[in-house]
């Protein structure tokens, strides 16, 4: 089966060369209450850009392994079966501590290890500047730097594997070509570069945009800026944020015509996901506030974002909800195309031979759809306490 999709039919009838001949899926699938012919199979969601999870901060201490385990757990039960957990601008001993621990989460839990595929530097080689900054501390802000870049790989482990830096810097293009020799993917985030800088970021290997849209100033030129200059090179696929406030729904329909299949979401989540509305103290940003509508913003100053508050799943039913995209696109948008990215095996879907990271959806009235059950590597593990 190479469809990315199946729906409408009894999933326990179906041959196991369609579930990609992975042992112990046709099982996990054929175990669920009766079958409902609404019912879609779809490729799990691969999430670049997770700064934390209900209640669990990578950005901030004490974060234990466990606390990583248990968000990876909570991810799952939103349908995000592979996920990069994001470390943001900090000092530089506090981002080595960050990306040692998820180390060792990723060492010390199997489950940890099968859905991080890598880490996500959001930072520090950002724009200074109040508006491209967004919530990042500004006195955390630094040049690049191949050196202090590469104390962070190996307080990692070798494991970060997409960088996001603004191009405005002179040294930017020599760390673009140092990680790409790396193997590690460059985004241009957090960036108030001029169109030129931009062009060379790409020449030297930057190949995404963290965010587009956000990240900027609150009012930019008519003509040139940087995000017109994102969205006309051919070599950056964008990352969007659907959550329904980082970016209005006619942003985001000529943001996904500009960019075509290069165009994909993240969430941008946050630990505040699933908390009660109300006044946080948190690493990113400083004082937040939670609205009861699930906008995070900084409390000082509300009108810039601090992340978000809404998972992957929550993008892609505001694509549906607002009739911006198909069904088939919007999955696709938060599966197939971030695993493109990193050159995931997750990238091929529903085919014989990929990984069966697999969701079980139900679609509803507004034309959203409801996560029933989602399979990692084959293995159930979680089901809607209703199916």
């Amino acid at each position: 089966m190479t469809e990315m999709l199946l729906r409408g039919r009894d999933y326990r009838t179906l041959d196991p060369i369609e579930l990609y001949m992975c042992e112990g899926l046709l099982a996990e699938v054929r175990s669920l209450p009766e079958p409902d012919n609404d019912l879609i199979l779809a490729p799990g969601l691969v999430d670049l850009q997770v700064n934390g999870f209900q209640g669990v901060d990578f950005n901030h201490f004490p974060f234990s392994e466990q606390d990583v385990l248990n968000a990876t757990h909570a991810l799952w039960q939103q349908g995000v079966t592979s996920f990069m957990p994001t470390v943001i601008t900090a000092q530089p001993g506090e981002i080595a501590q960050a990306l040692q621990r998820l180390a060792s989460a990723c060492e010390h839990y199997s489950d940890v290890a099968l859905a991080v595929p890598g880490f996500h530097l959001e930072g520090p080689f950002l724009s200074p500047e109040d508006g491209p900054r967004g919530a990042h501390p500004r006195e955390a802000i630094c040049a690049p730097d191949v050196f202090l870049f590469e104390s962070w790989q190996r307080a990692a482990q070798q494991r970060i594997g997409l960088l996001t830096l603004s191009a405005e810097w002179p040294q930017s293009s020599e760390l673009i070509r140092h990680c790409v020799a790396q193997q590690v993917r460059v985004a241009i985030g957090h960036t108030s570069a001029s169109a030129a800088q931009i062009h060379d970021a790409v020449l030297a290997g930057a190949s995404l945009s963290t965010h587009l849209g956000n990240g900027a100033h609150l009012q930019l030129p008519r003509h040139p800026n940087y995000i017109w200059q994102q969205l006309a090179e051919d070599a950056l696929a964008a990352t969007l944020i659907a959550d329904g406030d980082h970016l209005p729904a006619e942003v985001l329909k000529v943001f996904m015509r500009a960019k075509g299949e290069q165009a994909l979401l993240v969430s941008d989540v946050t630990c505040f996901a699933g908390q009660p509305p109300g006044i946080y103290d948190s690493a990113i940003g400083g004082r937040v506030q939670l609205s009861a509508e699930g906008r995070l913003s900084m409390a000082d100053a509300p009108q810039l974002l601090a992340g978000s508050a809404r998972g992957l799943l929550d993008g892609v039913n505001f694509l549906l909800r607002q009739q911006l995209t198909p069904l088939q696109q919007a999955i696709e948008m938060a599966s197939i195309r971030p695993a493109r990215q990193l050159d995931l095996p997750q990238q091929h879907g529903l085919a014989p031979g990929a990984p069966a990271d697999v969701l079980l959806l139900k679609p509803q009235p507004d034309g959203s759809v409801a996560l029933v059950a989602c399979i990692k590597k084959g293995k159930k593990v979680w089901q809607a306490a209703s199916a």
